[in-house]
């Protein structure tokens, strides 16, 4: 007995993976966090599947649903947006399941952080000029271990992606000043990425909360922050990799002097 967690992708029904598609025409029984899944995505449900909407329950009552289902015989997809590895709160629910003896599955899926990337066209990690990204939130209600406040997580000076952090622009910027990020710091925000009414607004460090006001973003919003982001990049041509470099040697090719 088994229930898939299915990773929806971040919001066009068609960032879905195969696999994760195919767990959702052929499921029995569907619960989908509908204040995030497009009804578009759960609309391919088979007609005659339960489907059910999450986003007024509490944990309990969803993992005690998953579980009268399975122990019925039925076949249960949870869906969740993006993927369920980031902020997708599976393992509260993997440890409720584990103690009725119901096993899981999770199916990745496309995460906002890579949707928001694509929507502005975005490499994140750029040879000679960052080779990291950290994907973390700001400090809000829900507080971060002490090791990972994102002042220290800023001193890297790589990208960094900010989830859940829309409403706490002010503590970004004071965090990422005091760990000596520039003003002028390139800064993309992303609200609903690949929905139909997504969103893009690019600044600055300095500029990133006046720019949120002034767009009326509040929430559903990811914030990319880093010199990679800079939107002048596609026209710079001093950021290459080995890979392709024709003086390069690896596996399937030798490098040719100059």
């Amino acid at each position: 007995m088994k229930i898939y967690i299915v990773g929806a992708g971040p919001g066009d029904p068609d960032l879905i993976t195969v696999k994760g598609l195919n767990i959702l025409q052929t499921a029995d029984v569907i619960l989908y966090t509908d204040s995030l899944v497009n009804e578009e995505l759960i609309a391919k449900a088979k007609p005659d599947a339960e489907v059910l909407k999450t986003a007024g329950m509490h944990l309990e009552e969803i993992v005690g649903i998953m579980v009268d289902r399975v122990k019925e015989g039925k076949m249960v997809a949870r869906i969740h947006t993006g993927d369920p590895a980031m902020y997708g709160a599976i393992m509260e629910q993997i440890v409720l399941l584990k103690k009725e003896g119901i096993g899981y599955e999770v199916i990745p899926g496309v995460s906002s952080v890579f949707a928001s990337a694509a929507a502005i066209g975005a490499e994140l990690t750029i040879p000679d000029l960052t080779q990291t990204l950290i994907l973390t939130r700001a400090e809000g209600r829900t507080p971060v271990p002490e090791f990972e406040k994102l002042r220290d997580l800023a001193s890297h000076h790589c990208t960094i992606a900010l989830f859940l952090s829309a409403t706490l622009t002010k503590k970004i910027v004071k965090e990422l000043q005091e760990a000596g990020w520039k003003d002028e710091t390139p800064v993309a925000v992303i609200q609903r990425a690949t929905w139909p009414d997504q969103k893009i607004v690019r600044t600055t460090l300095v500029d990133l909360d006046d720019a949120m006001r002034q767009n009326g973003i509040r929430k559903h919003a990811m914030i990319l922050a880093g010199w990679a982001l800079d939107p002048d990049i596609h026209d710079k041509d001093e950021y290459r990799s080995k890979l392709y470099d024709a003086s390069f040697t690896h596996g399937f090719r030798k490098g040719v002097k100059p």
